[in-house]
């Protein structure tokens, strides 16, 4: 399928509106649209997904800011567990095969969706 900037601008701001809503959820409606739409390899689809959650979360951090609403003490020792966490995990999804990497996905998923229903 024809790569349309139309259509990935769409679902960039798709992603965006979600981000700011839940602070979350722009790569569950990024990833998806670069493996199942556009056919992108899992590595290369993980991996365009967290850039471009880079620029999502940049605005929606931006506007945070901007109305005081960040806890920096927070924000900074979790950011350090997430650089480690990063790191590491960047590493090792060149090691899982696809098809786990989909099933760890998924239980994750049914995990999240719960917690939050409960």
């Amino acid at each position: 399928m024809k790569k349309s900037i139309f259509l990935c601008v769409i679902v960039g701001f798709f992603a965006g509106i979600v981000s700011g809503f839940f602070s979350s959820g722009g790569g569950l409606i990024i990833l998806p649209f670069y493996l199942l739409m556009l056919k992108l390899d899992d590595v290369k689809a993980r991996a365009t997904t967290i850039f471009c959650i880079l620029f999502i979360t940049s605005v929606s951090a931006f506007f945070y800011l901007k109305e005081t609403h960040i806890d920096w003490v927070l924000s900074l020792k979790c950011g350090i567990g997430g650089i480690f966490g990063s790191f590491f995990g960047s590493k090792v999804l060149n090691k899982i095969n696809s098809r786990v990497l989909n099933i760890l996905l998924a239980c994750f998923l049914v995990y999240a969706g719960g917690r939050m229903i409960i």
